[in-house]
């Protein structure tokens, strides 16, 4: 328990550090370079700096684990700490456990945070502060088909739950029966309500004997059950900065549609399974960090660890853009790189365990 103790404070003292310093670095670099000249409001500066801290964690959080755990084994092999606890008894798989839990519930955390639209959206959030001065710009020209239905929005706001100039077009075996047309629609208590809508509906019968085009007049038409503004932000424009919730809702509405869902579960995949490779990695470091100074220049295997975790997390941050935006399977570029390396970690953890029980 001593040793548990004192590893874990050690090695969430040098996350936090590291976090922070990394954290930093990458946005004072992005706004030196770009938002102090093209950022007059201090309001939008203060959020264009929170959204640019939330990427940044996004994208370093994973390897801020894993040099933290180099960082943490070096100093106690200096401070001669791990050569007193392995004399005390303790074996290396327990001197690894605290490394493991500490890391896999920051992981969890982590993966948890993206349940947040301000945490997953961040980048876009503050992309749209630097180009557009604020946060979440409406989208504009949206068409796509729902349920036999196809939809024209001239614009649409997600935070308002809005959209502008509807018309929904309604096709019986590829002939246009329906048009509603209408100067707005909200969001609301899962349906689109238009108000004030003009319904044309063409006859059956088109011949000269026909009662000819019908307009009707609705005070509240409910339309695209489920089908809330986020989803049609995020799947319909091509955007990848879903929330676990939005994804997986996404999946389930969109599943009988003739919509490609590659991009949504690439990025769920990368949410969810993608951070569990700096625990993976945490273990399979650590069973080559040597035990003393005495067996191995300390500094140079270091330097040689950092130079493998970053070729190591280049490689897999790559894969997981690949996946995201289509180009490979989701299952290849995402999960199948994290199992391997769980499988390496969970060999050399039971080589280990082996060899002392």
């Amino acid at each position: 328990m001593l040793a548990f103790k004192y590893v874990s404070y050690h090695f969430l003292k040098y996350f936090f550090i590291i976090l922070f310093a990394l954290v930093l670095f990458s946005v004072g670099f992005e706004y030196t370079s770009k938002a102090s000249n093209s950022l007059d409001s201090a309001n939008l500066l203060l959020i264009y700096l929170v959204y640019k801290s939330f990427f940044a964690v996004d994208m370093l959080l994973p390897i801020s684990l894993i040099f933290a755990m180099i960082s943490t084994k070096i100093f106690l092999i200096r401070s001669n700490a791990l050569v007193s606890f392995y004399s005390l008894g303790y074996s290396r798989v327990q001197i690894l456990k605290p490394f493991v839990v500490v890391s896999v519930i920051i992981t969890i955390v982590f993966i948890l945070l993206h349940l947040s639209s301000s945490f997953s959206r961040a980048s876009e959030h503050a992309d749209n502060i630097e180009d557009n001065s604020e946060y979440l710009s409406p989208t504009r020209d949206l068409f796509f088909s729902y349920k036999e239905k196809f939809v024209y929005f001239s614009k649409m706001q997600p935070l308002q739950s809005r959209a502008y100039d509807v018309r929904v077009f309604s096709a019986i075996n590829g002939s246009l029966k329906e048009v509603v047309v209408a100067s707005s629609a909200i969001y609301k208590d899962d349906f689109w309500h238009i108000k004030n809508a003009n319904i044309i509906t063409k006859p059956d019968d088109m011949s000269f004997k026909s009662l000819g085009i019908k307009v009707t007049k609705t005070n509240d038409l409910q339309l695209l059950e489920g089908f809330k503004p986020k989803i049609l932000d995020q799947v319909y424009e091509g955007k990848v900065n879903f929330t676990i919730g939005d994804a997986v809702e996404a999946i389930f509405i969109l599943k009988d549609e003739n919509v490609n869902l590659d991009t949504i579960k690439g990025a769920l995949y990368k949410m969810i399974i993608y951070p569990f490779f700096a625990p993976s990695l945490v273990v399979i470091i650590f069973f080559f960090v040597p035990i003393s100074a005495r067996f191995l220049n300390v500094s140079l295997f270091s330097f040689g660890a950092i130079i493998a975790t970053l070729m190591i997390w280049g490689i897999m941050f790559v894969l997981s853009e690949l996946a995201k935006n289509k180009t490979i399977p989701a299952e290849i570029g995402i999960i199948a790189p994290v199992l391997i390396l769980f499988f390496i970690a969970f060999g050399l953890w039971r080589k280990y365990t082996l060899k002392t029980g």
